[in-house]
Formats: C-alpha cells, sequence, structure tokens
C-alpha cells in the first residue's frame, strides 16, 4: 500500500476515494480500523472513522489505531482527510489528531489545506472561503454541531494544537512546486510544524502535492489528493473495474440540514413520496425505526424519502428541548436502525445525505469496504459492497446540486 489515508467521516472518506481512483490508484474504503491486512492490489487504503464530532480523546485514539493498521499494510505515507469547510471546534478535533499523529511518526511538519475549489472551498491569506463568502459569514456559521465562527483558519488552528502554525500564502503556491517547496523548508526553519497553504483553485493544489513527494503526512480536503497519484508515481489506467449498478428499489435518508441539502429535499419531494424526521417526536415514540422503515418500504417503488432536514431555527428548538447531542443521537440512531430494516426488505439503491448520519449508516449495515465507483458529482462516487447490500452513495451536506438525489439513484442504477 502506498498511500494510508484517515478519514473523520464516511463521506470525507468517500470523497477523498474518488478523488484518487480517478488519478488512477486502486483504492479501498474500509469502514473502521479493519481487523484483516488489505488484499494486495490496494494503492491507497482509506480507512473511514467517525471521529469528526466525538471527545478529542477517542477521535486521537481511533486515529492512531487506524495509524497503527495502515503501517503494518507497509505505508510511508499518510493522509489525514477532514472537511473542506474545517468541520471542527476550539477544543479540536482536528488539531490533536495532527499533533498525535506527527508525534507517532516523529515529524518535523505537517501541511494543512482543506481547500477544494470544485465546490466552492478555497483558502485565501490563511482565510477559508465558501464561495465568494468568508466560512464566518456562510451557512457553516450555523452549523448544529461544528459552528464555524472564525474564517482564519490559522487562527481557528491554535485555538487546537499546542504547535506553532505557520502559513504560506497565495503568490507562492502560484508560482509552483518548488517555490511552495522552499516555503515549507523556510517555515520550518522559523519554527512553524503545521503549516496552512493557500489554494484557490485545482492547479494549486496539484503543485502543493507535486511539492510534497518527501513528506510522511499530508493533512487537508480531498482536493489536496489531486497531485498525490502523480508523486507517487501512479499515472492513470485502463484496468479500473467497470461500475454495473443495481436495479430495483430505492430509498433516501437524510440527516444533513445544510442550505443545499435543504433544496435537494424541498426540489425532491416534490415528485416523490416524503417523510419528515422530527427528534421530538422520536423521543415521545410517536416515530419509529419500524415506523418509518415500513412506511419507506411500502412506496420504495417510487424511491421515498424520509428526512431530519431542517432550517436552523426548527434545529435550535430542537437542540434546546433536548440538547444538542441528545437531539442528533436520536437521529442517527433511528436512521441506522432504519438502513437496516431496509437492506433486510431487499432495497438495492440507498442515498444518504449528512457526514454523521452516513457513518451511523454504514456502521450499523456492518460493511467493512467499499468499492469506489463512478462520480456522481464532485466529492461524492457511487459506492456499493461488493455485492453485499444496496448499492450506496453517501453525501457531505452541501455537495451536490438542486437534483442531487435524482442524480444519484440514476447513477446507482448504472445510468449517467
Amino acid at each position: 500500500m502506498l498511500l494510508g489515508c484517515i478519514g473523520d467521516d464516511f463521506t470525507g472518506s468517500s470523497d477523498l476515494g474518488l478523488t484518487l481512483a480517478n488519478r488512477g490508484m486502486r483504492v479501498t474504503q474500509y469502514c473502521g480500523i479493519p481487523s484483516a491486512p488489505a488484499e494486495g492490489d490496494v494503492d491507497a487504503g482509506v480507512v473511514a472513522l467517525k471521529t469528526r464530532t466525538c471527545p478529542a480523546d477517542r477521535a486521537v485514539e481511533d486515529s492512531l489505531a487506524a495509524l497503527n493498521w495502515l503501517r503494518d499494510q507497509g505505508c510511508r505515507r499518510y493522509f489525514f482527510k477532514y472537511c473542506s469547510t474545517f468541520d471542527s471546534t476550539p477544543r479540536g478535533n482536528i488539531g490533536p489528531v495532527i499533533d498525535a499523529l506527527m508525534s507517532a511518526l516523529n515529524l518535523p511538519r505537517a501541511i494543512v489545506c482543506p481547500a477544494f475549489p470544485a465546490n466552492g472551498r478555497s483558502l485565501y491569506m490563511g482565510h477559508l472561503f465558501v464561495g465568494d463568502r468568508l466560512l464566518s459569514e456562510s451557512s457553516m456559521r450555523d452549523h448544529p454541531l461544528t459552528p464555524m465562527r472564525d474564517s482564519d483558519i490559522r487562527r481557528w488552528l491554535s485555538q487546537q494544537t499546542r504547535q506553532r502554525v505557520g502559513h504560506i500564502a497565495h503568490p507562492v503556491v502560484a508560482a509552483g512546486r518548488d517555490a511552495i517547496r522552499a516555503a515549507l523548508d523556510t517555515a520550518v526553519a522559523d519554527g512553524s510544524s503545521i503549516i496552512v497553504v493557500d489554494a484557490v483553485s485545482d492547479a494549486d493544489l496539484h503543485q502543493i502535492g507535486l511539492a510534497c513527494p518527501d513528506d510522511t503526512l499530508i493533512t487537508g480536503g480531498s482536493g489536496i489528493g489531486l497531485g498525490l497519484p502523480e508523486s507517487l508515481g501512479i499515472t492513470a489506467r485502463t484496468d479500473r473495474v467497470s461500475w454495473t449498478g443495481r436495479s430495483g428499489p430505492a430509498a433516501i435518508l437524510s440527516g444533513s440540514c445544510s442550505p443545499m441539502t435543504r433544496m435537494q429535499v424541498a426540489r425532491y419531494a416534490l415528485s416523490h413520496p416524503s417523510l419528515a424526521i422530527d427528534p421530538v417526536q422520536i423521543l415521545a415514540g410517536a416515530q419509529t425505526a419500524d415506523g418509518v422503515a415500513d412506511w419507506l418500504i411500502q412506496r420504495s417503488d417510487d424511491a421515498p424519502i424520509a428526512y431530519s432536514t431542517a432550517d436552523p431555527k426548527s434545529v435550535a428548538a430542537a437542540q434546546a428541548s433536548l440538547g444538542r447531542e441528545a437531539s442528533a443521537n436520536l437521529i442517527e440512531t433511528l436512521f441506522a436502525d432504519v438502513a437496516v430494516r431496509l437492506r433486510d426488505a431487499g432495497i438495492a439503491r440507498l442515498v444518504v445525505a449528512g457526514g454523521e448520519t452516513s457513518g451511523a449508516v454504514v456502521t450499523a449495515l456492518g460493511l467493512s469496504q467499499l468499492e469506489i465507483g463512478p462520480e456522481i458529482a464532485p466529492g461524492v462516487p457511487a459506492m456499493s459492497a461488493g455485492g453485499h447490500g444496496p448499492a450506496l452513495a453517501l453525501k457531505s451536506g452541501n455537495f451536490g446540486d438542486a437534483d442531487f438525489f435524482e442524480t444519484a439513484l440514476t447513477v446507482l442504477e448504472g445510468g449517467s
């Protein structure tokens, strides 16, 4: 295995897997820390964890366990993948995990680059933008679990790490790989260990990847993976397994509350059966996994959707009534239980929106690894468990266009 990847959620891990596979690497996504060795033809192993919003000490523990497994597979280079909107709080978990990985690998530096221009995330002068808005002025400001109130990634990260945070500005990045490499060396000589690197285009990300051929650890969003296969000597392949898809009944589970997912749910519900999920109703016993699953199964020929997707005011009201973690756990547990019932009923295609929801669903389904299929939207591949269970699409909240759900169902069936 040439590259060992550690993802802090399941949707982000599939995003990275797609980026690497599209550039010629044989990629397998592992759902949690594997209990057996990897197959011998895997170039990049992506260990998907559910550590984005758990306590920081648990995130560190799980990430180190993933690192140890990847080391056992022969890896010498590693990638810590987190969200392109740097989802975290001042207490972590990105900084503590980077600290722990650097310590375990005895490294003098690690770069930080969450940019993903294809989905409107750019990093300029150390500040993260979503489209033309600063992150702190975007919908991420009101994220229910990781509200982002500061766009300066240097300042935000400095609250999470004990190491000095440096920065390489965009004019240096635009000058190409040699300039980036020299700037990284200078930053380390000046005392910085974690170095934030600007990127506003795919070309920037490609040059950053090429500038770090000897760096043991890279951290960031999936975009930074654009140049890594080439730096590892991988070229485009023609023997990638073709995607055949699965036909049959389908369902959609949406736990994301992002503006894009709200638009997608509203658009999809105009022409398909839809069921709103309310954490207060779950707690009261008025909505149960059996009831929701039965409702979906009865309508599965029409690809129905069950969603907890709601506007920020509704989410805040539920959190005020139940508590933030309790509200989220109620929804995740219900969707996980529903997914098991859908699989047992023979659902062939399952689309899941939201990183936390996706992690809960995949864990409940007991899937050990996933094959990366064709791209549905930037950052979102079709996936399968090698013939076991439904074909899957796991979508991060703000990814995809307004018609994403329709497109996902078509691609999962083998269309385009």
